[in-house]
């Protein structure tokens, strides 16, 4: 027999790890949290290593910061969306075929991958491209 979390845990588990809201009883934000989620692009599966596992290399890419709050991050019923358009920097040198992206701890270096997906379509990123997801396109789940 298998069991699943019922939609308002789910939807509890994005709000602690997106938004930093306690569930009562069951877990909170001790220590120092981190205040950002930051969001890289892959060009594979990072879901069995760390944020540097397959991540592009344009120049001048770097990770996106979310914000760990309403701002950054609202759902319901166990599935969440970005709050805003997520940008990263214009490619002036380099390309990259990022197919994956992910949801990590750290602005930079070998961070915990909180949560990965793979894109509807790739994306050919060469000088000039601004890599991009649009308000409400970055969609997280707890399935």
């Amino acid at each position: 027999m298998a069991l699943g979390k019922g939609n308002t845990f789910a939807n509890d588990i994005l709000a602690l790890i997106l938004n930093a809201t306690a569930i009562t009883g069951v877990a909170q934000n001790h220590g120092t949290p981190i205040t950002d989620i930051y969001v890289s692009l892959h060009t594979a599966s990072p879901e069995a290593g760390d944020q540097t596992t397959s991540e592009a290399t344009y120049t001048p890419y770097a990770r996106v910061a979310v914000t760990r709050q309403a701002a950054g991050w609202a759902g319901s019923a166990g599935a969440w969306d970005n709050e805003a358009a997520i940008n990263f920097p214009t490619c002036t040198s380099g390309s990259d075929t990022v197919t994956h992206f992910a949801l990590g701890t750290v602005v930079s270096g070998a961070g915990k991958v909180l949560y990965c997906g793979q894109l509807t379509a790739n994306l050919n990123i060469s000088a000039g491209i601004t890599p991009s997801f649009a308000a409400g396109d970055c969609n997280v789940s707890e399935d």
